[in-house]
């Protein structure tokens, strides 16, 4: 996994992200002018946080069993602490601070694996499970960023009060662009493939060919 390697998949990323950003941007001010209770921001980030850590439990366990030997131990390791670990910090640390820094009326951070474990842990290890047993299952980069995205999103919203600042307009954007564009790729494709290069010294190598058959080709003239 070279420093290449990681620029050209932020890259791919970046534009998936900065959709789901517009969206997000959308949505809060759908919430905040429609008064939308907070209780409903807890309920859809309850909802879109555990299904995050399900793609990217999923994406993860499947890029290392592809490019490894695959040992069904370092799988559920790799898999929980690439989707659980990172989603936490994508979708409830970076958040919350935003939420500090911009001194959010409602602001606090929520854990999913503490608030709903059960949830989230059950929905990792069949992402684990499908990744193993279907390594090859190909999942398109936009699903799992607008997931994490809206799950970020609902995390600042549950933070918000009555009104919208011009603050919060122009910089609550840039935190969950920044929440999700290199949290995602780090659990996608980094570290999985941190531990799988150890494994197998032609990782690297299949990788530059993988992201140079998924990068848009030239029209001819």
């Amino acid at each position: 996994m070279t420093p290449r390697t990681i620029a050209k998949e932020l890259r791919v990323h970046a534009p998936f992200t900065a959709f789901g950003t517009v969206t997000g941007i959308v949505l809060i001010v759908v919430i905040v002018y429609t008064q939308v209770p907070r209780s409903v921001s807890e309920w859809l980030f309850h909802l879109c946080h555990p299904l995050h850590v399900f793609l990217s439990a999923l994406v993860t366990a499947a890029m290392y069993k592809r490019n490894s030997k695959g040992r069904l131990w370092a799988t559920i390791l790799i898999g929980y602490f690439g989707s659980v670990g990172i989603a936490t910090i994508s979708d409830c640390v970076i958040p919350y601070v935003g939420e500090y820094l911009l001194r959010l009326p409602n602001r606090g951070i929520h854990l999913g694996f503490l608030e709903i474990p059960w949830r989230v842990n059950s929905l990792a290890a069949i992402g684990i499970a499908i990744g193993y047993f279907w390594p090859r299952t190909k999942f398109p980069h936009a699903g799992h960023v607008l997931m994490s995205t809206w799950a970020s999103l609902f995390h600042i919203t549950m933070g918000l009060g009555q009104e919208l600042t011009v603050l919060m307009i122009v910089f609550i954007p840039v935190f969950l662009f920044l929440a999700v564009w290199v949290p995602c790729c780090t659990s996608d494709i980094v570290f999985p493939l941190l531990f799988a290069s150890r494994q197998n010294p032609g990782t690297p190598r299949r990788v530059r060919q993988m992201l140079r058959s998924e990068a848009p080709k030239d029209k001819p003239r």
